[in-house]
């Protein structure tokens, strides 16, 4: 975990991302099936900044569920990218 402290409001766009991730029972198959991570897992990571970045870049690395993501949570889809790419500095 990086020494710093993640801006808030990066964080929780990056925990209401994965709440719009596992609101769909199928979306949420198709990312734990190409990011392997288990249930468990990904509960025990809601704090971690690698796992919440490893979820961002799966939504943002589908255009589709970037655009659909964004509108969801009432953003443009570069404050997504902008809070992924500062959840990795």
């Amino acid at each position: 975990m990086p020494d710093y402290p993640i801006p808030q409001d990066d964080e929780t766009i990056a925990l209401r991302l994965v709440g719009w991730i596992v609101a769909d029972s199928v979306r949420a198959e198709r990312m734990l099936s190409l990011t392997g991570l288990e249930p468990g897992a990904l509960r025990t990571g809601l704090s971690d900044p690698a796992t919440l970045g490893a979820l961002m870049d799966f939504v943002i690395n589908h255009e589709p569920d970037l655009l659909a993501c964004a509108e969801a949570l009432d953003v443009k889809p570069a404050s997504l990218v902008a809070a992924r790419e500062r959840l990795g500095q």
